[in-house]
């Protein structure tokens, strides 16, 4: 048995986080497995500034540049093989995404990968296509961020099809997702749901899991639609000071928790269904997956050249 780090940030619309997992080898190349040892999440909201101004300001430039400096020094601690730096709707957003980038590896030497709606899509895949998936059915996963809402219809085998939303919490709470944007939202997923039932539902981001660990559900049961609304309702009854002080809410989860709340009920609606899979993972799970994939086809390569020049 071997055990090997690897680490993942994503830098999203509400919070950048580092994700650092053990990845333990077996025998065998699918006895794998990933557990996480350390998340880390700092709440820096670049969509404030990008879904506002359209760029990413001086001052959230120098806190994400901190942020990543934070988290370089505990992937050194930590002694982590690999890692990768991806961003995703505020950077896609932003005018100055490619000045900041740059700048940021002058300064730090970090590599930031800006990724598409349809790259994010297939690594929540590989985050969610777990083992206890059933082979014969169909799933459709729902990834809800500050900037973006991604859907992902797929199977235990492949993908079938991927679409990115620009609907968010963030964007939200902004007032910037109009009465059209949700009719053209519910006439898509109306139209995917009625060409391939029946489906189940899976959810993933940081606020689905929230809304699950309030739920009290035991982990891998389904969140019930009825179970939702009410913790919706009870949630919306509570003032944003109320759900820091009282709910135990992170400041910057007290608000986009209640638009995000809405949209999931909205969807799980329009998707005919009443219940919702949450594994409990994001994004970063599915990079530390990708990652972990190229470094072995990496060293297989390196493994085969060097066999080739011996022989």
């Amino acid at each position: 048995m071997e055990i090997k780090k690897f680490a993942a940030i994503d830098i999203g619309t509400n919070a950048v986080r580092l994700y650092i997992a053990n990845v333990i080898e077996g025998c065998k190349p699918e006895d794998v497995m990933i557990n996480k040892v350390e998340l880390i999440r700092s709440p820096l909201r670049l969509g404030d500034d990008v879904f506002e101004k359209g760029v990413i300001s001086e001052q959230k430039k120098d806190k994400l540049i901190l942020s990543l400096e934070t988290f370089f020094k505990f992937m050194q601690i930590h002694e982590v093989t690999r890692y990768r730096v991806c961003a995703t709707s505020a950077m896609r957003d932003a005018v100055n995404s490619l000045e900041v980038i740059e700048e940021i590896k002058q300064k730090t030497g970090i590599d930031i990968r800006i990724i598409s709606g349809k790259e994010e899509a297939e690594l929540l895949y590989l985050a969610e296509n777990e083992k206890y998936i059933d082979e014969t059915k169909k799933y459709l996963a729902i990834d809800l961020g500050g900037g973006s809402l991604e859907f992902t219809l797929f199977t235990k085998k492949a993908i079938i099809l991927s679409k990115s939303f620009n609907i968010g919490t963030i964007r939200m709470l902004n007032k910037q997702v109009s009465k059209a944007d949700m009719f053209v939202l519910k006439k898509w997923l109306k139209k995917i749901v009625e060409a391939n039932r029946p489906m189940s539902i899976i959810g993933s981001g940081g606020n689905i899991n929230k809304l699950y660990r309030m739920s009290e559900v035991k982990f891998k049961e389904p969140l019930h639609l009825t179970k939702l609304k009410y913790l919706y309702k009870y949630l919306k009854s509570h003032s944003y000071e109320d759900r820091v002080q009282l709910l135990g809410l992170n400041t910057d989860r007290a608000d986009v928790i209640i638009p995000a709340a809405k949209i999931f009920i909205k969807v799980i609606k329009w998707a005919k269904a009443e219940e919702i899979y949450v594994p409990m993972v994001g994004l970063a799970d599915g990079i530390v997956k990708q990652l972990y994939k190229d470094y072995i086809q990496e060293q297989n390569y390196i493994y085969n050249n060097a066999k080739k020049m011996d022989s």
